[in-house]
């Protein structure tokens, strides 16, 4: 059973929810909050395992939720739901620690996905938004440098990962599987998820969704 925190400001969206996820199987609701710090004691309180979080909430929005939260309580996973889909938005959520964003007016059947895959930790990023995601990601740099060319991990090594590990990454962005990059990389498919591990760890990323966002952020994939 996954026990979910709702965060949701409007009455009747908070109402629509609640019972969409009251009625899913599989789904607890265990209590509802209509701003980010109520959001942010009730997470205290309840310890859930995912929260589906607004942004924009009153007294704090929920990507200041999603920080104070996850400082305390880094291993519950945050879906953000909300109907703002700018670039900003959706990095500054990221960076926060979210595990997923969704946005509103998605099916029912697509919103428990979201839940789902966050909670197992794969992450979610909403079809609506993922194309500017990757397209970002994908962006030539505008600078040019005289100076000599550098290894990929030359070019990153705050991080610490290696080449073979940045060919990885690059796959994982391209939403490649473990079997998938183990074939594509013609390695072994304990090796492509041992890779796919220490990416994570070396980027502090919680799901292969931030791993993404942080690869764009970062200008990781160049």
């Amino acid at each position: 059973m996954i026990n979910v925190l709702l965060v949701e400001d409007h009455a009747l969206t908070r109402m629509g929810l609640s019972f969409l996820l009251s009625k899913a199987e599989g789904i607890n609701l265990l209590s509802e909050a209509s701003d980010g710090i109520e959001g942010i004691k009730k997470a205290r309180e309840y310890s859930p395992d995912v929260i589906l979080m607004d942004i924009g909430l009153p007294n704090i929005d929920g990507i200041e939720a999603t920080q104070r939260i996850k400082d305390f309580n880094p291993d519950v996973k945050i879906l953000i739901l909300t109907s703002r889909d700018g670039e900003n938005d959706v990095f500054e959520a990221f960076k926060a620690g979210a595990d997923g964003y969704i946005m509103k007016g998605t099916t029912p059947e697509q919103t428990i996905s979201a839940i789902k895959s966050v909670y197992e930790g794969v992450g979610w990023i909403d079809p609506g938004i993922a194309k500017m995601v990757f397209s970002n990601l994908q962006k030539p740099s505008a600078q040019i440098s005289s100076e000599p060319e550098q290894t990929k991990s030359d070019r990153n090594n705050t991080y610490g990962l290696t080449d073979r590990e940045l060919d990885v990454l690059e796959l994982m962005v391209e939403g490649l599987t473990n079997p998938q990059i183990a074939e594509k990389l013609v390695i072994t498919r304990a090796t492509a998820k041992a890779h796919v591990h220490s990416i994570l760890q070396k980027l502090c990323a919680s799901s292969r969704t931030q791993a993404t966002v942080m690869a764009m952020k970062e200008g990781l994939l160049k």
